[in-house]
């Protein structure tokens, strides 16, 4: 069916969509949609018969008029709000969200579980999604709030039993108010406040709650205060309980004789870890030397940390809880506690420590023929930097020099990544070589600077060899056929790919293969044919909003990104709850046998870790985003007026984004371009000029001026900067709109200026009658 003939039975859907109790003779129809002719009469029956083939359309008794189908459908799902009112549910993955009228919200928040009765069906000849009116709120899924402390007189106080209110600085929330009831802690104007909602929006009070104030963050200003909102909106935990910090205290700081039982002995081995300058944990080491058939033996040692957080310990189930380490733009909240994570796990130089070691000998192909792994002891012989790497690898002398010992082995190792990573790349591994931004802060926490940091090749010598040890220790046991837990990403969503396939020949890309059997080398193939382009990031961004997200499974289901068939995450116990698990899953199965009872006791757990371990990674990583937008848009705050040059990196039916090279990202809304009335085109993602027919696309390079940037929203906006010509047009539509709005202000003005003298002459009569009377 032609995309003409889609858009025809879609625009007659609309109409039954629009009014789902009316009834419709055909005639009726043809004149709702302006048309003559038999022919396009008889285009509007066959449609008809269509909609009524697909049930979308029930012909009436007398087969003269039709109507929309009954709708009988409720489902259960997420409610997402917008600060606008209105808000989506998404109860599918396989499923477009459903649209929810700010009339049909019944006072749900953001977040609640729900349920919706669909009053509109979804219009799958268009790009319609469903519509519904949530009828019950299930369960509210925000319990606390973070906000800003607005105090009451004492006289409201006295009044109304009430402290004052709180705002929250999240969108989403920011429309409902919640009242501070005197029974918690009183904090002072200003103060961000953590609070438990005790009484929710209702039909008596549809857009504010009642809470108890739990802890107060500190004022506003002070100094770390917008980060830990942040951490604490997200229920984050920043602070380990007592239990907990005692049972690490009773940890040694050192390996003592029983530590060494069952165990190799590998303190011999040249064992170095490799890091970022500012690493304070080293959960990997590696050692590699040639074998004399010409294969080489690279060891990869991880910290063994289930050696000291044993199952079902306060320090296991507050591991387990947190999920994952969180890495802020000055702080780290980690997963364990300090004397942990930077002690005795931590693989620190010139210090015995216990590890699970993966060894693999690998071919000069690429190949790995063979792989043990198993707990032994190792001692680090230096704490090497990706900096000191790359120029000991690039050939500066004075830092070859330095480390001469290690040389000849970081030299094999440059070699091997290139082997490792050449196999990687012919199976069709996707290499997102992505600029990362490190946002650097004073010792305020105010950010100063953001720098551009890219990968070179001890950064991804690193990431291949981790890689490799994922990938063996992943395949090792999917070939026992025991209960395992993987890290899995599965195949991208059709619909995404297709969007992505239109914007790439948008670009002028030419997408080898078909979008219905899609594979990781077909993608591969775009990034390179964009490399060092303007398009690079644009097409990246959106390669990546193509994908899947990647989670934790009990089922091998492979990894598209890698294109590896199997994959688990075992390199980093110290951050991440999945590679402990693993860990104690890989000393179980040693120690204990690969029996049905074994088996049974992982079976039973795997589920339930998966899934509270990728929803727990979800967060860690949405509050990461969310601080780093904060420190990018404080940045920005004393360069309003300033220009800069960038990318258009998303276009929507609202305005552009654009990314600036310091990878800042702000809006330019449409109410900003003001040289022209624009429209957006979906399907090409741009903007076009009604007038001018002038186009922005996604990917175009544009000179944009920064008009606002607003930490506390985490928000950074822009307007085109335009040639002479264009800014005098965009001058004279600004002068328009200011002039429409001061005419709306005085009408408004007048407009209460003549019912309050009404009111006050209503009052004059009433008194005069009452005197007259009396």
């Amino acid at each position: 069916m032609t995309l003409e003939k889609n858009k025809f039975i879609a625009d007659i859907l609309e109409i039954f969509r629009n009014y789902p109790e009316r009834k419709y003779t055909t005639q009726q129809i043809n004149d709702i949609l302006h048309l003559s002719g038999t022919n396009k009469y008889n285009d509007v029956l066959k449609a008809l018969a269509v909609l009524e083939g697909e049930k979308k359309i029930i012909a009436t008794s007398n087969n003269n008029q039709f109507k929309l189908a009954p709708i009988n459908q409720t489902v259960i799902g997420n409610f997402r709000a917008n600060d606008r009112g209105f808000g989506f549910v998404r109860y599918d993955d396989e499923e477009p969200d459903i649209f929810i009228a700010r009339p049909n919200t019944n006072h749900a928040i953001n977040d609640d579980e729900v349920e919706v009765k669909i009053i509109k069906p979804v219009n799958p000849w268009g790009d319609n999604g469903a519509e519904g009116k949530i009828t019950n709120i299930i369960e509210h899924g925000v319990k606390q709030i973070v906000g800003e402390f607005m105090p009451y007189s004492d006289v409201q106080v006295k009044k109304t039993g009430l402290l004052g209110y709180v705002k929250s600085h999240e969108k989403k929330l920011a429309n409902n108010l919640v009242f501070i009831k005197d029974t918690g802690i009183l904090p002072q104007m200003g103060d961000m406040v953590q609070v438990e909602i005790v009484e929710y929006p209702s039909e008596k009070a549809p857009r504010s709650m009642k809470g108890i104030a739990l802890k107060t963050l500190g004022n506003k200003n002070a100094p770390g205060v917008d980060e830990l909102s942040i951490v604490y909106q997200n229920d984050v935990k920043d602070e380990f309980p007592q239990e907990v910090l005692q049972s690490a205290q009773q940890v040694p700081d050192h390996l003592t004789t029983a530590d060494w039982q069952g165990r190799r002995d590998n303190t011999e081995q040249i064992t170095v870890t490799i890091d970022g300058d500012d690493s304070k944990d080293f959960d990997d080491a590696v050692t590699l030397w040639k074998l004399e058939d010409g294969n080489y033996h690279l060891g990869v040692h991880i910290a063994d940390v289930t050696h000291y957080v044993k199952s079902g310990t306060p320090l296991d189930m507050e591991a387990y809880e947190r999920g994952t380490s969180t890495y802020l733009v000055d702080r780290v909240i980690p997963m364990l506690p300090f004397r942990l994570s930077n002690g005795i796990c931590s693989l620190n130089p010139d210090e015995e420590r216990c590890v699970l070691t993966c060894d693999m000998e690998i071919t000069p192909q690429g190949e790995i023929v063979s792989h043990e792994i198993y707990p032994s002891v190792i001692r680090s012989h230096a704490r090497l930097t990706y900096d000191n790497v790359n120029k000991i690898i690039h050939g500066d002398e004075e830092v070859r020099s330095q480390y001469a010992q290690l040389v000849p082995m970081l030299e094999d190792m440059a070699q091997l990544h290139d082997i490792l990573f050449k196999v990687r790349h012919e199976r069709g591994a996707i290499d997102f070589d992505e600029t990362e931004a490190q946002i650097i802060v004073d010792n305020q926490g105010k950010p100063i600077d953001i720098k551009l940091r890219n990968r070179d090749t001890a950064e991804m010598m690193i990431e291949s060899f981790m890689l490799a040890a994922n990938e063996t220790v992943a395949k090792h046991f999917s070939s026992l056929h025991v209960p395992f837990l993987y890290r899995v990403h599965e195949q991208p969503d059709p619909e995404k790919v297709k969007t992505f396939f239109e914007l790439a020949n948008s670009l002028g890309l030419s997408v080898p293969g078909d979008a219905k059997n899609v594979t990781p080398k077909m993608f591969q193939t775009v990034l390179e044919k964009v490399a060092d382009q303007p398009q690079e990031a644009v097409i990246t961004t959106m390669l990546l909003r193509s994908l899947q997200q990647a989670r934790y499974s009990p089922e091998p289901l492979g990894h598209f990104g890698l294109a590896a068939t199997d994959y688990t995450h075992f390199t980093s116990p110290i951050r991440r709850y999945p590679d402990l698990m693993v860990h104690r899953m890989i000393h179980s199965y040693a120690q204990e046998g690969l029996g049905e009872d074994v088996q049974n006791k992982w079976d039973e757990q795997l589920d339930e870790v998966a899934v509270h371990t990728s929803a727990c990674e979800r967060k860690s990583i949405d509050v990461e985003r969310a601080v780093d937008d904060l420190k990018k848009a404080e940045f920005m705050e004393d360069k309003v007026g300033q220009k800069f040059e960038g990318v258009i990196s998303g276009v929507t039916s609202f305005g552009m984004f654009v990314s600036l090279d310091n990878t800042v990202e702000g809006l330019i809304h449409i109410s900003n371009m003001l040289d022209d009335y624009y429209e957006y085109n979906e399907k090409m993602l741009s903007m076009v000029g009604k007038t001018t027919h002038k186009i922005y696309t996604m990917g175009d390079p544009i000179e944009v001026k920064l008009i606002r940037a607003d930490a506390e929203q985490r928000q950074v906006d822009f307007e085109p900067v335009l040639t002479l010509e264009e800014q005098k047009v965009a001058d004279k539509e600004k002068a328009r709109r200011e002039q429409q709005n001061n005419r709306r202000h005085t009408t408004k003005t007048q407009h209460g200026k003549s019912q309050r003298n009404f009111k006050h002459r209503s009052n004059k009569y009433e008194n005069n009658k009452q005197k007259t009377q009396h």
